[in-house]
């Protein structure tokens, strides 16, 4: 199991729900405190309003899963899946994912920060609107995603790979255009002035023509 960020130990659980199938059932309104589910089938759940608190989730198929105002808080994913889920006003605060699959998973909105995401592929993911400052996202693979209006600010983002991506509207004050890869990412134009300066350059207004 993955050691948090800041070096802080994954909680320990209380219960276990092990290779049950709660696929396509309603989670809304539950709460789940040091749950470990290990190897249950979540696909196409849905819940609103739920809470799961220091629980743990390895080997789990929440494919499809449609999760709208929950809170995973502290929790662990391990080698679960999240193919075409969607996460919608979320509260994921100091989460971990490990060995994870995502595919075309979809985030709107919701708050993602000190989430441990090191070496995610999130090629195919959309983010929008959402906050992941401080959020671990080192070698994390971003190639050709979509991240609008995201708060990166303070995100660990070392050698990870942003080109292809879409990050208009997004902070990335804290983006070394050296150590990460953002061939062919598509900016606003005040991001290039940020980028530009990240590089050390000075932007100032154009030299006037003589006459």
């Amino acid at each position: 199991m993955a050691e948090r960020r800041h070096g802080t130990p994954t909680p320990p659980t209380d219960t276990e729900v092990v290779a049950e199938r709660w696929d396509g059932e309603d989670l809304s309104g539950r709460s789940f405190e040091r749950v470990a589910f290990v190897d249950v089938d979540l696909t196409d759940v849905v819940a609103r309003g739920a809470t799961f608190e220091e629980c743990s989730f390895r080997d789990c198929d929440l494919n499809g899963a449609r999760f709208t105002d929950t809170g995973f808080l502290n929790c662990t994913f391990t080698k679960s899946a999240f193919f075409g889920a969607r996460f919608e006003g979320c509260k994921l605060v100091g989460s971990i994912f490990d060995r994870c699959r995502y595919g075309p998973v979809e985030v709107v909105g919701g708050n993602w920060q000190f989430v441990g995401l090191p070496g995610a592929d999130l090629r195919q993911a959309t983010i929008r609107r959402a906050s992941f400052r401080e959020a671990d996202l080192t070698g994390a693979r971003l190639t050709g995603a979509t991240l609008h209006h995201v708060d990166l600010g303070g995100a660990w983002l070392h050698e990870a790979d942003l080109s292809g991506a879409d990050l208009r509207g997004s902070d990335l004050t804290s983006v070394d255009p050296v150590a990460a890869s953002l061939g062919k990412a598509v900016i606003d134009l005040d991001q290039a002035v940020v980028l530009v300066r990240a590089l050390g350059l000075k932007v100032e207004e154009a030299v006037p023509m003589e006459s």
